[in-house]
């Protein structure tokens, strides 16, 4: 009697090696359909943006390569994903669909559905890990509860021991015998209709199991030692650019977590420091999933709810100002337009861009974030929410509302020979080092010498930095006053 298929439903966890679901499915010796589903009515509001969709076109045609290297081929299917399933399911016979966990709201929605549409026809849901290190619900304060500040999420999730290790890929994949109809990958249309804005892009990334494993491999080679220093400057490549690649699950954290204690290993502790904090960096991205699936509003709504009264402002001239990168504070606008041109962004220029966004312009963080959503290659929607509610004060853990980052000397201090401002915002690359942060400042000799004129070849700073911080903290004092009033 021949063995009923199983369905491996691909999500984010577009890879072979250390796919547990997949594993699993393949270690039953029954035949295997691989099946991607595009369903961007399930994720609503939080659907792609552009930059994510065009990774996730290359992703994908990555992954249908590598399961056809070892026998299996993808089949692509586009609309809602249970009726998808369930038409599969009676093409195929198959009795079982395997997948890996995901913890968007909308996606835990969907699988609560699921298993319940599926089992009225007869089919067996199973979910596996393998996005995080460890499961958000495994993770408690000695209360029960779920944790609110990182470094004892940190201190707590380590207690639990080294996070499991990666698995093997599969070297061959019992495919299903019947053909499946599949949706042509380009019918779906998820390249830009501006062929140029990809450009840089596709000249910084190689979406795909085997980029993330290369990123990985020279971030291992070239900046692990270095990390803890070289990490919070954009001026060298001194992180690991594997975000994008966890994000769409092209490799795991597991194999990230163990390939770096492996590599500081037999670098005899040289890379201990930088190790430390690479793992901290991994359990912040797993912090972000911790906040968002025991808070889902966390994408749209404050976590401290009292600054929903903060005193925004409605500025549509600024809000293009910063998203083009043409603020006349070169620090932001090189990160912009790294941004634009890549997809991606050094973590701190996000953070002085995202700080000079809501605290220099009054701009509430969700049009930030919004922003980010539709341009980052690695848009993710814990990392980001956490992260734009960090810098706006409002979240779980986050930064003390009066630390409102001065470009000028983030400039200096991160960027101190001026190479990334140079390279992003070349119109000033000729002014020396003193001007280069703020380039007003300087005398009318020097900038002609630099060909720089002032409002004309490079914007007069949109706002004066004294004035928007007084005015950023009179907001903030409003907030608390608000707050004691309504407990007196």
């Amino acid at each position: 009697m021949a063995l009923a298929p199983i369905l491996v439903w691909f999500r984010q966890d577009l890879r072979r090696a250390d796919h547990r679901a997949l594993t699993a499915a393949v270690a039953t010796g029954r035949p295997i359909l691989p099946v991607y589903i595009l369903d961007d009515a399930a994720a609503g509001t939080w659907k792609p943006g552009a930059a994510s969709r065009w990774w996730l076109h290359h992703s994908l045609v990555s992954l249908r390569k590598d399961l056809s290297d070892v026998g299996a081929h993808l089949v692509l299917r586009r609309g809602d994903t249970a009726q998808q399933l369930l038409s599969l399911a009676d093409e195929t016979k198959a009795t079982t669909v395997v997948c890996t966990r995901a913890y968007e709201p909308w996606a835990t929605q969907l699988e609560t559905s699921l298993n319940k549409i599926l089992a009225g026809a007869d089919l067996e849901l199973k979910r596996y890990s393998g996005a995080l290190l460890k499961e958000p619900e495994a993770i408690r304060t000695q209360a029960g509860d779920p944790f609110k500040v990182y470094t004892p999420y940190w201190r707590a999730l380590n207690a639990t021991g080294a996070p499991a290790q990666p698995l093997p890929p599969p070297s061959a994949i019992k495919a299903v015998r019947s053909k499946v109809a599949s949706d042509n990958l380009a019918d779906w249309k998820l390249l830009p209709t501006r062929p140029d804005w990809a450009g840089g892009m596709r000249d910084t990334w190689h979406p795909g199991e085997a980029g993330a494993r290369a990123n990985l491999d020279l971030f291992l080679q070239d900046a692990l030692k270095g990390y803890s220093d070289m990490r919070n400057r954009p001026d060298v490549v001194g992180t690991s650019r594997l975000s994008p690649h966890l994000h769409f699950g092209e490799i795991s954290p597991h194999q990230c977590w163990h390939a770096a204690a492996a590599k500081a290993h037999a670098d005899n502790g040289r890379s201990d420091k930088g190790l430390e904090v690479f793992h901290k960096e991994l359990v912040w991205r797993e912090f972000s999933y911790n906040q968002l699936i025991h808070w889902p509003t966390l994408p749209e709504e404050p976590f401290r709810a009292g600054f929903a009264a903060y005193p925004w402002l409605k500025d549509a001239k600024a809000l293009d100002a910063w998203q083009r990168g043409a603020t006349g504070y070169p620090i932001v606008d090189a990160g912009m337009r790294e941004l634009w041109h890549t997809g991606w962004m050094h973590n701190r220029v996000r953070m002085i861009a995202a700080s000079f966004l809501i605290k220099h312009l009054l701009i509430p963080w969700q049009q930030g974030e919004a922003w980010f959503w539709d341009t980052l290659v690695d848009a993710d929607l814990a990392s980001n929410a956490a992260s734009w509610q960090w810098v706006a004060g409002s979240g779980a853990d986050a930064a003390p509302y009066f630390r409102i980052f001065n470009p000028i000397t983030q400039g200096e201090n991160f960027d101190p020979d001026g190479a990334y401002v140079r390279r992003w915002v070349p119109e000033i690359a000729s002014l020396p080092n003193d001007y280069l942060n703020a380039p007003w400042t300087a005398p009318a000799l020097i900038l002609a010498e630099a060909g720089v004129k002032i409002g004309k070849t490079y914007p007069h700073p949109i706002v004066d930095h004294v004035m928007a911080r007084a005015r950023a903290l009179a907001g903030y004092e409003s907030v608390k006053a608000a707050a004691a009033d309504r407990s007196a």
